[in-house]
């Protein structure tokens, strides 16, 4: 299932429903815009503490997964911002199945 799960991450960035890095999805989450945010388990604590924040403030849901940036195709990245609804819904079914 985690195949699954990272090949929609995947085309998810690829169609361009999606932000990735700190700053962008930042601008995502504070915009509004985001309608899902995926941080990495191996993010610090920190960089997690960061996101919920923000997450929970702009009430935005918020799931950690394992490989973010290996499943968009810019290894390093730890937080990537789903911009578009259908999207959203897969992500979370698939998720949800794990």
């Amino acid at each position: 299932m985690q195949n699954k799960l990272y090949n929609a991450i995947g085309l998810c960035m690829k169609a361009g429903k999606a932000q990735s890095g700190a700053f962008s999805v930042e601008k995502a989450i504070q915009s509004n815009r985001a309608k899902l945010v995926l941080v990495e388990h191996s993010a610090s604590e920190a960089t997690k503490s960061q996101y919920i924040a923000m997450c929970k403030h702009h009430q935005i849901p918020i799931s950690f997964v394992d490989c973010v940036g290996e499943a968009i195709g810019k290894p390093g990245r730890v937080a990537m911002a789903v911009l578009d609804e259908p999207f959203r819904t897969m992500i979370e079914g698939l998720l949800s199945q794990e």
